[in-house]
């Protein structure tokens, strides 16, 4: 569950978001197509941890020759430094709505807290909280209800696919398919059967290694479960900003701010700070509620 939502990360609801604004429930479909694809890949990155016993990293450096190996960790850092930088650039702007500290601040901040933590802290400490702070995102289904949409159109463009028409559709759909199955995703869901074992005792890699039916049964429940989880937040962010924000003619939102407008029927002043002058599209709606 908790790898299902690191995938629904500042930066992936920023993309999911944007797909809404900007193409309404057109690309709803999407979230079929990529739960099966993230569970398979994230069962087999889960598998390879409780079997083995040890995460992806070390596998490939058993298994691969040096140059090879060096090669796809300069890509993951590539890529992971990319994604840290929008997450925390997402965080920073959420922190800045609530306090109207300039978000600089809060880059820096979060950025030595979190690294603070993956160093001092234990697996299960740092578990403990995150599964707590998975229930946000059940923020998005509880607002596409509020909120209200035409569930038979939301049927159709889940149940029948269309084919992008434009180039900006097309970039969208990498996009949507790129940061649902995103490369560190893969290192962590290894990596935290690795944990799991440690945390239950299993202090040796003797004792590690090797996995039963049962076991890994249970894993295949357990990733087929968070993937579900992590697919249907991504589904309701889509719809959720498809109802808000492109009902309501804001189809280009570039901001985590204006992201977190599509929360406002729900969450009301908490959604975005008060303090900052309405956009056009909160205009549109205070003046509709008088």
């Amino acid at each position: 569950m908790i790898t299902g939502a690191a995938d629904d990360d500042p930066s992936g609801i920023a993309t999911y978001s944007v797909a809404g604004a900007q193409f309404g429930t057109s690309l709803l479909w999407t979230a079929l197509l990529t739960w099966p694809m993230m569970a398979a890949v994230q069962m087999m990155c889960a598998r390879i941890g409780k079997v083995t016993g040890v995460g992806l990293a070390e596998n490939f450096r058993q298994r691969f020759p040096r140059w090879l190996l060096l090669t796809f960790v300069i890509a993951l850092l590539v890529a992971n430094t990319i994604n840290i930088g929008a997450d925390l650039a997402g965080m920073a702007d959420a922190a800045a709505m609530l306090s109207g500290v300039n978000p600089r601040w809060f880059v820096a901040a979060f950025a030595l807290a979190i690294s603070w933590a993956t160093v001092r802290l234990e697996y299960k400490q740092i578990a403990g909280v995150l599964k707590w702070l998975v229930l946000v995102l059940f923020a998005y289904p509880v607002t596409a209800f509020v909120v209200g949409a035409d569930w038979g159109e939301v049927a159709r463009a889940t149940l029948v696919p269309t084919i992008p028409r434009s180039r900006e559709e097309w970039a969208m759909l990498v996009a949507i398919l790129g940061t649902t199955i995103s490369p560190y995703l893969f290192f962590w869901q290894a990596s935290e059967e690795v944990e799991e074992e440690k945390s239950a005792g299993q202090s040796t890699l003797a004792l590690r290694r090797g996995a039963t039916e049962e076991e890994l049964g249970l894993r295949n429940i357990d990733v087929g479960v968070g993937a579900f989880f992590s697919n249907m937040v991504m589904f309701f962010i889509i719809l959720t900003t498809a109802v808000t924000l492109n009902r309501h003619g804001n189809t280009h939102i570039e901001t985590s701010r204006q992201a977190a407008e599509a929360l406002r029927p729900f969450a009301g002043k908490f959604a975005a700070t008060p303090a900052r002058p309405l956009t056009p599209l909160r205009r549109r709606w205070d003046g509709g509620r008088g």
